[in-house]
């Protein structure tokens, strides 16, 4: 009889570092959220999911908005379809559970089994909106005050936690969780996610590919640096147009950029700034 995993070793799919699966297991071992941070497409997200996959648990998704309260995620009270079925006479009315609407935090109490709840970008919400969720992740536990019922974790479930860094978070927050910091790859673990995703791609191509890539990311000025999924895409164009290697530092006039670079850089003052300095580094050799 085959048991499911207790502690995260990274999947197959998914190119986990030696100090991402300590900060997954301990965070586990703590039954406390696990917080993580780091720029855009560094794989927080997909983090979640393949936790999920990797320990063989269900997964519960809660993405914040700039609107979203803590409220939103525990339960909320639809006070309008309840006036409106007394006007037409539904006898519902009478009891107002009908009218409860469950949130993820509800949704993942009350899962037979411990899930894993991701809560997604967290820094998006109001600065309020993690200290109001304290008492519940603490507890495990939430009060609905219009059924007069306390909502009890039937399983702890794991909390994953991501942030953009787009605001900081309060301290009473930030004492309750294990926090990790995703580093953003170097080179070689960043061959091993190509190698994942793209496993016949040719390592010319590949070397060749990260090489731009690595340089463009280290233009001063970029307002956005390019990021791991869009790395993925760029060769995935790169791949489906057969360019050869030596075609990503095309010396033919007029082709300073390399082929395909709106996969990379998302904004026209990128865009001119790479070919300016392209243009200015040609011009001195």
């Amino acid at each position: 009889m085959s048991t499911q995993p207790t502690r995260f070793v990274g999947t197959d799919s998914y190119v986990a570092t030696p100090d991402l699966m300590v900060a997954v297991n301990a965070a586990i071992t703590l039954g406390r959220p696990l917080l993580v941070k780091g720029e855009p497409g560094t794989g927080k997200t997909v983090l979640a999911e393949e936790v999920a996959r990797a320990l063989g648990k269900p997964l519960i998704r809660w993405h914040i908005k700039s609107t979203t309260k803590a409220q939103h995620g525990l339960y909320e009270y639809d006070a309008v379809a309840r006036l409106r079925d007394s006007q037409l006479g539904d006898p519902r009315v009478s009891d107002i559970s009908h009218y409860i609407l469950r949130g993820k935090l509800w949704e993942a109490f009350s899962a037979e089994s411990s899930p894993v709840l991701l809560i997604d970008e967290i820094d998006k919400a109001d600065i309020e909106f993690p200290n109001d969720l304290l008492l519940e992740l603490d507890r495990m536990e939430f009060y609905v005050y219009e059924t007069k019922q306390t909502i009890v974790a039937r399983n702890r479930p794991v909390v994953i936690i991501t942030s953009n860094n787009e605001k900081e978070l309060p301290d009473a927050f930030l004492r309750r969780c294990f926090f990790h910091y995703i580093r953003f790859p170097d080179a070689e673990t960043m061959a091993r996610i190509v190698a994942v995703h793209y496993p016949l791609l040719k390592q010319a191509l590949v070397r060749e590919a990260l090489a731009v890539f690595y340089e463009l990311r280290e233009v001063p000025g970029l307002k956005k640096r390019p990021s791991t999924s869009e790395l993925l895409d760029w060769l995935k164009l790169l791949v489906y147009d057969e360019l050869p290697p030596e075609a990503l530092r095309s010396r033919e006039p007029g082709k300073i950029l390399p082929p395909l670079i709106g996969a990379l850089l998302k904004s026209e003052q990128d865009t001119w700034l790479v070919e300016r300095l392209a243009s200015q580094v040609r011009r001195g050799r």
